[in-house]
């Protein structure tokens, strides 16, 4: 328990820190940090897979993206942004905030025992996972065999994503 309080009040640290750097590659490296104790957070909770792809996705990958991208640009910001430019920021945070909070209102509150996917769903993975699929993990067999196609989708918007990045940074001759 006292070392998820304190995971919990180390995470907030890192965010505030980030956030108030002003030197892009400190920024990268706190952004790295922050994933990695994710990563033991995760663990912490039993979610393995998701703590794995956390660490290699989030600490490693993002990371090292990050710092070639700086190592790319200016590592500080030049100049602040005009006032105006505040303004429509703010507004756009704003309503996106909006939108979001009237979106939840009608969904099912957290845990409920009563939501449409703990009522369907969820008892067929639990119970019929291994018979269907023949994965004696649940979480691998929901991964590949329920969700395949998103996972695969997932796995194509990462892979773009590398790739336009390696795009991005290549030297031009």
């Amino acid at each position: 328990m006292a070392i998820d309080i304190l995971l919990f009040f180390l995470l907030i640290v890192i965010a505030v820190a980030a956030i108030q750097r002003k030197d892009l590659l400190s920024c990268g490296v706190l952004f790295g940090g922050y994933s990695l104790i994710m990563a033991v957070v995760w663990t912490r909770l039993n979610a393995v897979d998701v703590a794995f792809t956390e660490a290699s996705v989030g600490a490693g990958i993002t990371t090292v993206l990050l710092i070639a991208a700086v190592s790319r640009t200016a590592r500080t910001e030049d100049e602040p942004s005009p006032y105006r430019h505040k303004v429509q920021v703010f507004l756009i945070i704003l309503i996106s905030s909006l939108v979001l909070v009237f979106g939840l209102l009608d969904a099912p509150d957290f845990g409920d025992p009563g939501a449409p996917a703990a009522q369907h769903v969820a008892p067929r993975y639990i119970h019929e996972s291994e018979h269907e699929t023949g994965v004696l993990n649940m979480v691998t067999a929901v991964l590949a065999s329920y969700r395949g196609y998103d996972t695969l989708g997932e796995t194509t918007v990462i892979f773009t994503a590398g790739m336009c990045v390696i795009m991005l940074l290549r030297r031009k001759p």
